[in-house]
């Protein structure tokens, strides 16, 4: 009985034709491959599929006049219908158009699938659009806008004013962004030092002025003149008002008044008054879940402060 399995036997019976052949009969049989796979292929390629694919978007707008805060899609996925020939060039990226998408300013918060479908359909040749596989698209999209404003050393961090007067030059800066973003800048905007002037009681040094994301600026950094000068402090008790309280309720905040340290110059001290400083409470934002205290901030001041800080920490709600 023979010690060779069926399996090795019918094998071995296929692939005797190939042995001890010679390199034209090999040319050949490559041949014959090559041809029938190309026959399979392009008859693949003429049958019609369905299948999702994700296709190219360019998003058009005036730019002049609008920037978006939060990056326009590139593409969006969708489920198409065609041949293979259409399916294989736009998996390839051959000569895809992409789909303009018109938009018409901060009115335009999404695009829908009856927005997005003439532009597709416009621009995918030999393919048809069934659906997207997302409802909507977001975008955002906010006015250009610019503003002057004038310089100002910033506080220190702990809200200590520094003792520099700073002459800047340009005294002015432009910026340049969505006008959510630059209409909320603070006036006079403020300059931080880089750090603290070794020693010289005058010098000169070079600032970056920095700013939110997306806002430019007409100049990136700007010489900065210190000159040391006295500041006077002045220690302010506020009435604190509180903010979003339930209505039709009495409320009872211990301290009743919150002692704010406000910085000068010796002459900005002549028109100073303590109405002019105002701080709020805003209820809800506890310091803890379980107690009722709230800190205070200042909300308002006047434009000469050098520096400023909340010294009271806390302020204790209760209802009557």
């Amino acid at each position: 009985m023979s010690s060779v399995r069926p399996s090795m036997r019918v094998l071995r019976w296929f692939m005797s034709p190939f042995f001890g052949q010679e390199r034209s009969y090999w040319r050949a049989v490559t041949a014959c491959f090559l041809v029938a796979s190309t026959f399979w292929l392009l008859n693949a390629l003429n049958k019609t599929y369905t299948t999702r694919i994700t296709y190219p978007l360019a998003c058009r707008y005036d730019d002049a006049r609008f920037v978006p805060v939060q990056p326009l899609p590139q593409e969006v996925a969708l489920n198409v219908t065609g041949r293979g020939w259409k399916l294989l060039r736009r998996q390839l990226a051959f000569d895809v158009k992409p789909a303009e998408l018109l938009l018409r300013g901060p009115a335009t918060r999404y695009l829908t699938v009856n927005a997005l479908r003439p532009a597709l359909q416009q621009a995918m040749d030999g393919l048809q659009f069934n659906y997207l596989l997302a409802d909507t698209l977001w975008v955002d999209l906010d006015r250009l806008v610019s503003r002057r404003l004038p310089l100002a050393l910033s506080p220190a961090t702990d809200g200590a004013a520094l003792p520099y007067e700073a002459r800047f030059e340009p005294a002015e800066v432009t910026f340049r962004g969505p006008a959510s973003k630059v209409e909320n800048l603070p006036d006079p905007y403020p300059v931080h030092l880089p750090q603290a002037p070794a020693g010289s009681t005058d010098g000169d040094i070079q600032v970056p002025i920095g700013g939110p994301e997306l806002v430019r600026t007409n100049v990136q950094d700007v010489r900065v003149r210190l000159v040391r000068r006295p500041v006077v402090t002045l220690p302010v008790d506020v009435v604190p008002e509180l903010l979003d309280a339930p209505a039709g309720r009495q409320f009872h905040l211990t301290p009743a008044t919150v002692r704010v340290r406000l910085q000068f110059f010796p002459e900005d001290t002549a028109g100073f008054r303590p109405e002019q400083v105002r701080v709020q409470l805003h209820y809800g934002q506890f310091l803890s879940p379980t107690d009722s205290i709230i800190r205070p901030f200042l909300s308002e001041k006047p434009p000469q402060v050098r520096g400023y800080l909340v010294l009271t920490r806390g302020v204790r709600v209760r209802s009557k």
